[in-house]
């Protein structure tokens, strides 16, 4: 009887993984697992066996798949000559490979990998902020050890937004704050990192929305109708541009709500309602009481790329339903970006017409609500009421124009 060939490491055959592993000798296990695991000779029959003893004591990546896996992975095996090994998952992604979706590498502890992505992110995030001039993609990606298309997804995943949108929003985030106290428009962007006025004024009124030199101003020369009228929900403010609605608040007190108003735009030019605007609240009114109705009136929504994105999932969830923070965050291709999801739904100035009421914790409570839980309570009652009496659909999403 023809005695069965060992199995060796690197060998081409058809099934290149041992039907069963046999077991270390017993001093082999009592070994600390860097010096079993020593030579990529160890390191390879621990893969071949997927061997979990292995796990965190190194990693592999496949250069044919551009992935990096645990010794115990359940892929099928590479061959052994697209096959290097890692000490940690930051060296395998500084070398250009990416996690297995399968055993998820970079989490070899609880939280570990999440922590250290985020930790990355955020080290960008304030380069990106103390920077006179945006940094580019590569030089972040080397600052994190990281490949530039890597570090790109992974910078999106957890902010929600690419380093270029990122450091585009900081820029009008200082242009914004710059702008009333600037000895002129140009220093102010100049000072915020736009290196040519011919950029700064192609994106002015989108970062602004309205000429830099009335923003500088305080809205000076920015016409601003508005009205406060009464609904089920208290005291109800709208207020427009020339270019549509800017706001839309609930309160008990009137005054406190045009308060806020004066207070955002301190040199604007307030004015009354006349009658083509009253009927742009009696339709503001009529949407807050009934949603399902829907408003095709215009919007001037200013805000980062960010809040645009998330403001506009909002506007994507049907009356008489609800979404989590998390699902939004998935909506909008960032998962990791609930915190920045909920920061923007506080940030929303439109009250019901971008339904930020419609959005609630995971587990299906009620959070907070910017201008109040109970109003947010009978909000979803009162949508949830027409949805059982009308039945689902016919909701009318109001367009966006800009």
């Amino acid at each position: 009887m023809t005695a069965k060939r060992p199995f060796r490491p690197g060998s081409r055959t058809n099934d290149p993984r041992p039907a069963q592993a046999s077991a270390p000798p017993a001093a082999a296990n009592d070994r600390a697992p860097e010096s079993r695991y020593a030579t990529d000779d160890a390191k390879w029959a621990a893969v071949a066996a997927r061997d979990k003893q292995a796990d965190g004591a190194f990693f592999y990546a496949v250069r044919t798949t551009g992935v990096y896996c645990r010794p115990s992975c359940g892929a099928r095996l590479a061959r052994r000559e697209n096959v290097t090994f890692h000490t940690d998952s930051a060296t395998a992604e500084r070398a250009g490979f990416r996690p297995c979706k399968r055993c998820h590498p970079e989490q070899d502890a609880p939280g570990a990998g999440h922590a250290r992505h985020t930790a990355l992110v955020t080290a960008a995030c304030r380069q990106i902020e103390t920077a006179e001039v945006p940094p580019r993609l590569d030089a972040l990606a080397a600052e994190a050890g990281l490949s530039p298309h890597y570090f790109h997804r992974l910078f999106r995943a957890v902010t929600g937004v690419t380093p270029r949108a990122y450091a585009n929003a900081h820029r009008a985030e200082r242009v914004r704050d710059a702008l009333p106290a600037a000895a002129s428009v140009t220093s102010a962007f100049y000072d915020a990192g736009f290196n040519s006025n011919g950029r700064f004024y192609a994106s002015a009124d989108a970062l602004l929305g309205m000429k830099p030199a009335a923003f500088r101003a305080g809205g000076q020369a920015e016409s601003i109708r508005f009205a406060v009228a009464q609904c089920s929900l208290g005291a109800l403010l709208v207020a427009a541009t020339s270019r549509g609605l800017c706001a839309v608040s609930l309160g008990d007190d009137p005054e406190t709500l045009v308060k806020a108003l004066q207070d955002r735009f301190p040199n604007a030019e307030l004015v009354g309602a006349d009658a083509e605007f009253e009927r742009w609240v009696a339709q503001v009114v009529g949407f807050v009481e009934s949603p399902r109705v829907g408003l095709s009136l215009p919007l001037d929504v200013r805000g980062t790329a960010f809040q645009q994105r998330v403001w506009q999932a909002l506007r994507d969830v049907p009356a008489g339903m609800t979404a989590s923070y998390t699902q939004i965050a998935e909506r909008i291709g960032a998962p990791r970006a609930v915190r920045a999801v909920a920061q923007a739904c506080a940030s929303n100035p439109l009250a019901v017409v971008i339904p930020c009421h419609r959005i609630v914790r995971n587990d299906g409570a009620l959070s907070g609500y910017r201008w109040g839980v109970e109003r947010k309570r009978a909000l979803l009652a009162q949508e949830g009421s027409e949805g059982d009496e009308c039945g689902e659909g016919g909701d009318v999403t109001p367009q966006v124009t800009r």
